[in-house]
């Protein structure tokens, strides 16, 4: 079961990967173009030489940017299966289809939403090639930091319907979700390094843009996942039920 669970999260990925890159080849490339714009300008105003292009700019906003992300949505559908099949049944009670939604909102909250405010992406010519190691490091740390606060607040939850109901215990649960992230991007190092006379309207467009992207992967995998596992589960269901007896 969980192998055809698998199969169904990645082909819910295959369907997301397309929409994705049709939205980031038709709104987040010309903003990718216009920031190379400005880092050339920028380099030839300060006597630098420009560094050769190993990769056309056709290629990778073409088949370069499909094949990554491609790639990444595919990933993220088996993976997107594989935790709906641990979590349905154990932690969910809720349909199939529900599950795989409120999987996808969480995922959506602690994977994109949560690392950006602290730490939104940036296009070229934004960010010192001499700090991209610890951005990056930073970035990630934000994301394990959010995914271990859910899972703890999805615990507590749980621990306090007894005493105060499921709809109480999920709001103070969530309640001490965001304080603990409020905590934890205080304590965590700013970075700032957008050149002082780059594009703001670019800059917004583009962060806004790549949560966008972002967006309409987990929503088309949760809705997606959720229609192709709903199904699956029913027709397994519908196998292991015993047939009535004839009555004579």
């Amino acid at each position: 079961m969980v192998g055809k669970l698998l199969l169904r999260g990645m082909l819910a990925g295959l369907i997301a990967g397309v929409l994705v890159f049709a939205f980031a080849h038709t709104f987040g490339e010309p903003l990718v173009d216009q920031a190379i714009g400005f880092e050339e300008a920028a380099a030839q105003a300060a006597g630098e030489a420009a560094e050769p292009e190993l990769v056309s700019r056709a290629t990778q906003a073409g088949i370069g940017l499909f094949t990554g992300v491609m790639a990444y949505a595919i990933a993220v559908g088996g993976i997107f299966a594989l935790i709906f099949a641990f979590v349905q049944g154990r932690v969910s009670s809720l349909s199939a289809r529900g599950t795989s939604a409120v999987i996808a909102a969480a995922a959506f909250v602690a994977v994109v939403i949560v690392p950006n405010i602290k730490y939104p992406a940036n296009p070229p010519a934004v960010g010192n090639p001499d700090t991209i190691g610890v951005r990056t490091e930073l970035f990630f740390l934000m994301i394990v930091v959010s995914i271990a606060a859910l899972i703890a607040a999805i615990s507590l939850a749980r621990r306090l319907v007894p005493r105060f109901g499921a709809w109480n215990g999920a709001i103070i649960a969530g309640f001490a979700y965001v304080l603990f992230i409020g905590v934890v991007q205080y304590l965590l190092p700013v970075i700032n390094e957008v050149p002082e006379n780059y594009s703001a309207l670019v800059l917004w467009r583009f962060r806004t843009t790549s949560i966008g992207m972002h967006a309409i992967l987990w929503t088309v995998i949760g809705l997606a996942f959720g229609a192709l596992a709903e199904r699956k589960l029913a027709v397994a269901s519908a196998v292991r039920r015993p047939a009535a007896p004839v009555l004579h």
